[in-house]
């Protein structure tokens, strides 16, 4: 069994423990950091599993009134910058990705970009500009909300996953009218690669 590469856990002593999930990754933009530790601060307030699965709705209420705010397109464009780095030189993609599509409006203004740098970046609502540069934005850019929506209930799903929701399931509850904090998940589901570890039971 290999070595778990993301997991969190809160000790008996209140302590919160995490690895590998979007909080600690360098990559993850502000508004999605922000989200997943709101939601961590509420589970801190459980003593046991029991007590943890109880405040399961209400932190999918912060989920909820993330996606609210992003899509009242009140989240600051310096929340939204996503940070990747480029495993080619831009004009060495044959897909469409986003760093590539920020790295050729960088070399457009000028700019030297190569291979191993890091590039970032926002996703917008523009066909023709689907991810750009924080430094080429403008009062008139429009970010894709419905893209960072994606990206928190992918976040939202790190946590919850062992318990049955996965980022599918938490995504259709922003579909419709429904009350994401009333939702019940699907059968529980199993990945080897993200834990919950309750009080007690502390890794090595």
């Amino acid at each position: 069994m290999g070595v778990l590469n993301r997991y969190y856990g809160i000790f008996e002593d209140g302590t919160l423990k995490v690895r590998g999930i979007d909080l600690r990754r360098h990559d993850t933009p502000e508004v999605v950091r922000k989200c997943q530790d709101k939601m961590l601060d509420i589970f801190t307030g459980a003593r046991d599993s029991i007590e943890f699965r109880l405040l399961i709705p209400k932190a999918l209420r912060v989920l909820e009134r993330f996606v609210g705010l992003l899509r009242e397109r009140k989240i600051p464009l310096e929340d939204l910058v996503i940070v990747r780095n480029l495993s080619k030189n831009p004009d060495e993609y044959t897909h469409q990705v986003p760093q590539a599509i920020a790295a050729r409006h960088l070399v457009a203004q000028g700019g030297s970009v190569h291979a191993g740098q890091q590039v970032s970046y926002i996703l917008t609502v523009d066909q023709t500009r689907t991810a750009l540069p924080p430094e080429v934005t403008g009062e008139d850019t429009v970010y894709d909300s419905e893209r960072y929506v994606d990206l928190l209930c992918s976040s939202a799903a790190n946590l919850l996953l062992p318990l049955g929701y996965d980022a599918k399931y938490l995504r259709s509850m922003f579909r419709g009218s429904r009350d994401a904090a009333t939702g019940r998940p699907k059968d529980r589901l199993k990945d080897d690669r993200t834990c919950l570890v309750y009080p007690g039971n502390r890794p090595e």
